[in-house]
């Protein structure tokens, strides 16, 4: 669970991970509270402002004074990515040291969460010709037919990617066309890197049946909450739908409502659907990490665990 002492970073970090929808905030607030720590967001879409009824953003009042930073801190039109998110937690996690008190980071991008722990991996930088190549082949034949191409080359990384996540295709394909190398194995190879922090690593288990039901339930929470509003204002606002951010979950069904292409009720089941679907994925992300330590959704055992890591 923990990694060993680094000299990049002093300050200790404690880590909550695993799918959507586990309860990670609310175990996170129970740590925080247990051993006088703040929260560090690790969550792609809970950067973005605009975005707290669909990205399940905690609200003040759940929150109860518990300090939750890089919520919040950008505009959907504005780029945001790993390296970002790295450099942004440092910072947070600094001040968090500053004042005394312990880091608790949490969300549910894996990506994020490996970044800041043990850095960028060691892949090769963008090639402009392959990368170009790439896009030609996805404009003409579509994004599934070059995760069909991935599975060939890659399937480890292929198995946890969506046929029609674009960005992740074309840089797992480009590392491997530039390389002969795959992604999976660049990113096995990393998993033996120096960690930047001394951290602990934390997922959240529940059974598949039990995070369904939870699963309906967020959904029906978000759309009572006002979420069609929420995705309403954003384009009244100017942030188109094709907008990365605006193709996230459960927004892309809702601006499909809003066009005229699904009813209420097809966006709401395929938000549902979705979910599952980037549940299942991220499971697989969080199993291959070699640091995490899984505990049932259980704040006891999330405290003694952070107790125990903290000293």
């Amino acid at each position: 669970m923990a990694a060993a002492p680094t000299t990049e970073h002093t300050a200790p970090v404690f880590a909550i991970g695993g799918p959507t929808c586990t309860g990670k905030t609310e175990l996170a607030l129970a740590v925080a509270r247990a051993v006088d720590g703040e929260l560090v967001g690790a969550d792609s879409m809970q950067v973005y402002r605009g975005m707290e009824i669909g990205t399940a953003a905690p609200r003040p009042e759940e929150l109860s004074g518990i300090a939750h930073h890089l919520l919040g801190i950008v505009a959907p039109d504005q780029p945001y990515d790993a390296a970002a998110f790295a450099r942004d937690a440092d910072r947070a996690i600094a001040g968090i040291a500053a004042r005394g008190r312990r880091a608790i980071v949490v969300g549910g991008t894996g990506l994020y969460l490996r970044v800041l722990l043990k850095g960028l991996q060691a892949a090769p930088g963008p090639d402009p010709g392959i990368r170009a190549d790439i896009m030609d082949r996805a404009g003409r034949d579509g994004w599934p037919s070059l995760h069909a191409e991935l599975q060939k080359l890659d399937l480890e990384t292929a198995r946890r990617l969506h046929p029609n996540d674009g960005v992740r295709i074309l840089r797992a394909l480009e590392v491997v066309l530039q390389s002969g190398v795959p992604m999976s194995e660049w990113q096995a190879r990393h998993g033996f890197a120096e960690a930047r922090y001394r951290f602990a690593l934390v997922g959240v288990e529940r059974d598949k049946e039990g995070l369904s039901v939870r699963i309906d339930a967020r959904v029906e929470r978000m759309l009572a909450d006002g979420f069609l509003d929420e995705v309403r204002a954003l384009l009244a606002a100017g942030y188109a739908p094709t907008l990365k951010p605006m193709q996230g979950l459960g927004y892309k069904r809702l601006c499909q409502h809003l066009a005229g292409e699904l009813t209420l009720e097809e966006a709401r089941d395929k938000i549902k659907a979705d979910t599952r679907k980037l549940a299942k994925r991220q499971r697989t992300w969080f199993r291959g990490e070699p640091d995490l330590r899984w505990l049932p959704p259980d704040p006891a055992a999330f405290v003694d665990a952070a107790r125990a890591f903290f000293g």
